[in-house]
C-alpha cells in the first residue's frame, strides 16, 4: 500500500472511537521499522492531520469545524546543538519547547516552559496531563498562533522511567476552528496515539 493511502478514512467509519482506532492502526504500521523521532513525528502529524481532513462526519475540511493545525513541540535538548557548543543531555536543563514536525499554517517557533511557562502547551507539558480547551480565548496565557483557532487539545509525550516517574519530552498539539471541537473520545484516542508515538521512537 502506498504510504499516502494510510490516511484514507473508509466511509463506513462514523464515530470518533472508530476513527481513532483506525488512525492508530494505520499509524502503527507507518511507524513500524523506524525509530528516528523526527521522521516518525513528521509522518504522525501528516497522518493525523490528513485523516481528520478526510473525516467529514466530525471534522473534515469544513471551515467551521476542521482541525487547522496538528503537530509537535519538543524539548530543546533533543535538537542538535550548533557546532562548537555544549550539548545538553538532561531534561532538567530545558527551558523551552521548540517547534517540531507539523501540518498547518506557520506556528510559534518556541514555547517557554521554565521559569515562566505560558499557554496550553506549556501547562500540559509541566502538568504531564492532557488539556482540552473548548474556548482558547478564555484560557489564561493562551498563545494565539492562529486567530482562527477556537479550541485546542494538547497531549504530553511521556516516557516511563524505571523509578515509576515519567519524563516529558514534548507535546502533541491540535487546534480546531470550532468552539468545543474536541471531546472525551478525542482525548482517549489521542492519548493512546501519543503513547504509541513515544514507544516507537528513540529519544
Amino acid at each position: 500500500m502506498p504510504h499516502a493511502d494510510a490516511s484514507l478514512v473508509p466511509k463506513s467509519i462514523q464515530t470518533k472511537k472508530e476513527f481513532w482506532d483506525h488512525v492508530y492502526g494505520q499509524l502503527e504500521a507507518l511507524l513500524d521499522g523506524q525509530r528516528n523521532w523526527i521522521t516518525n513525528l513528521a509522518n504522525a502529524s501528516a497522518h493525523i492531520f490528513s485523516s481528520l481532513q478526510g473525516f467529514p462526519a466530525h471534522f473534515g475540511q469544513d471551515d467551521k469545524k476542521a482541525v487547522n493545525w496538528c503537530g509537535f513541540y519538543i524539548v530543546d535538548y533533543l535538537f542538535p546543538a550548533p557546532r562548537g557548543t555544549e550539548v545538553i543531555t538532561s531534561s532538567n536543563d530545558h527551558k523551552k519547547l521548540l517547534l517540531g514536525p507539523f501540518c498547518g499554517k506557520p506556528a510559534c517557533q518556541f514555547i517557554n516552559v521554565y521559569p515562566k511557562p505560558r499557554g496550553v502547551c506549556a501547562d500540559a507539558f509541566n502538568k504531564r496531563q492532557t488539556l482540552r480547551v473548548p474556548k482558547v480565548d478564555l484560557y489564561p496565557g493562551h498563545i494565539a498562533c492562529d486567530g482562527e483557532t477556537k479550541s485546542e487539545i494538547v497531549v504530553p509525550l511521556l516516557i516511563p522511567q524505571d523509578d515509576g516517574t515519567e519524563e516529558a519530552v514534548g507535546v502533541l498539539d491540535l487546534d480546531c476552528l470550532a468552539v468545543g471541537g474536541f471531546d472525551a473520545d478525542d482525548e482517549i484516542g489521542l492519548n493512546r496515539i501519543a503513547k504509541l508515538i513515544v514507544s516507537s521512537c528513540d529519544w
